[in-house]
């Protein structure tokens, strides 16, 4: 397979929070993969900044031990590393002072694309922007990736959004969703859009419900401070897991272009009904052998905030009226798992009668782990004897389909910042649509804190709780397995 790569042009990248935990897990890393495959042309520089003091020698060997530990054994060459390292540079800058902003300025080129990458917390994103222009470093060029939370509510989305405005345009700002850079993820438009196998069947006449899964098995580990505050809905359903919905229930985009697509996943939104409190569970997980639960976490005894939820949504708009969409996301559950299942109606009339064999076909778009797509369809059981029915997979891993070169799918991170450097924003996410999305989520986490509602308890290890099951049982209807 020949790799068309779209040629970047020179660039210095700021990367604010240089030193922090996603840089040296994703960031850094990532854009070592992307400089092996040649995607970073000579000229590009990528700069550090921080509070702390440090050193280009010492950040340089921060990074060596981060791509030790993050780039797998292949791609570890001695000679692409150093050349790599030669690339960093480190410069302490105080967000919220003029520390360090005179000597970042002067290390910027002018003729090159400037883009920054805001890897700190969103309380210090207007500080930064402030700061970029008042040193004269934010010009025409420049690009700003903002990760989030991009707010904890409408408002204050509302008012990142008002202030990040006030120095930059629309189109120089990236909010980022790492959901969207999955290869997968990527992969369901083409399915959708470039197959007419899939597009006419795509809506509420042949599809029964629609399934979005996010399971962790992990716990909030050292978010603990962070994710009281936000939970589930905050953290997981109102950006990525809207994501994956929008892009599931969109209408086809005049074409694939940034405000084309964003254009329909806002309609998506502003279509979606208002949540039934009666059809969402909330959950936390309990103490595990250890004694560690959600509380012991979160060093809070008394904490009212859902480490699970799942919710039955409906999209009110002529192709998707009458189709629910079922969505769950937890964490310390069986399994590490996110997948979309689409799940198709049973034909009209069986003219096999009531075998208990046959089942829906399902269309299984598996976002983690092994990425891929499996269709399960019905065939005849091989053999004499009568007509008997079963369900049999039509399954694709990338692994499995595209062999080796499965192993050099980008990572989420370095594709989207590539991507930034190009000047695309189609997989990032536009102001208005954050906003929509808070609009739509507020009122439902205002009811829970006005009734005072509690999350109910579940196992460490399980599938979630039992009222999780009943959502879909009600409607005669069951979730997927949560399996390895």
């Amino acid at each position: 397979m020949v790799s068309r790569v779209i040629p970047v042009e020179p660039f210095d990248l700021v990367i604010f929070g240089g030193t922090g935990d996603l840089a040296r897990r994703k960031i850094l890393p990532g854009l070592y993969r992307r400089f092996v495959d040649g995607q970073m042309p000579a000229e590009a520089r990528i700069i550090a900044a921080a509070r702390s003091e440090n050193t280009d020698a010492a950040f340089r060997e921060t990074v060596r031990a981060a791509i030790g530990e993050f780039v797998t054994k292949e791609k570890q060459d001695a000679t692409c590393i150093a050349a790599f390292l030669d690339r960093l540079s480190y410069v302490r800058v105080d967000a919220t002072g003029s520390d360090g902003w005179q000597a970042l300025a002067e290390k910027m080129r002018k003729d090159v694309i400037h883009a920054y990458y805001f890897s700190v917390g969103p309380g210090l994103f207007g500080d930064l922007a402030r700061r970029l222009h008042r040193f004269g470093i934010a010009g025409s060029r420049c690009r700003i990736v903002v990760e989030k939370p991009f707010g904890h509510d409408l408002e204050s989305a509302r008012d990142l959004n008002a202030t990040l405005a006030e120095h930059f345009d629309e189109h120089q700002i990236y909010r980022i969703d790492h959901y969207l850079g999955k290869e997968t993820v990527q992969n369901l438009m083409a399915v959708r859009f470039g197959n007419m196998l899939f597009e006419p069947l795509w809506n509420a006449r042949n599809v029964d419900h629609i399934q979005i899964t996010v399971a962790e098995t992990v716990g909030v580990g050292g978010r603990g401070g962070y994710y009281d505050k936000a939970g589930a809905m905050r953290d997981m359903v109102q950006n990525h897991m809207m994501q994956l919905l929008c892009l599931i229930a969109m209408e086809p985009p005049y074409a694939f272009e940034p405000d084309a697509v964003r254009d329909e996943k806002l309609k998506v939104i502003r279509a979606l009904d208002h949540a039934d409190p009666a059809q969402i569970v909330r959950g936390q997980y309990l103490a595990d052998e250890e004694g560690r639960g959600y509380r012991e976490d979160v060093e809070n005894p008394d904490s009212r905030t859902e480490s699970f939820i799942a919710m039955k949504l409906n999209v009110s708009n002529w192709r998707w009226k009458g189709t629910p969409f079922y969505i769950r996301t937890g964490k310390r559950l069986r399994a590490r798992t996110s997948e979309i299942a689409i799940v198709f109606k049973d034909p009209p009339h069986s003219i096999f009668g009531d075998q208990e064999s046959h089942k829906s076909n399902v269309l299984v778009i598996r976002l983690q782990p092994n990425e891929g797509i499996n269709l399960k369809v019905t065939i005849k059981e091989p053999g004499p004897g009568g007509m008997r029915l079963i369900e049999v997979p039509l399954d694709m891993s990338f692994k499995e389909a595209l062999g080796p070169e499965a192993d050099d799918i980008p990572d989420a991170y370095e594709r989207l910042i590539m991507d930034v450097i190009r000047g695309n924003q189609t997989l990032f996410m536009r102001g208005d649509e954050v906003e929509a999305a808070w609009a739509w989520a507020d009122p439902v986490i205002a009811g829970w804190e006005q009734t005072g509602d509690r999350p109910i308890p579940y196992d460490a290890g399980s599938s979630g709780p039992e009222d999780a099951l009943m959502l879909m049982h009600r409607d005669g209807r069951r979730w997927r397995e949560v399996k390895a």
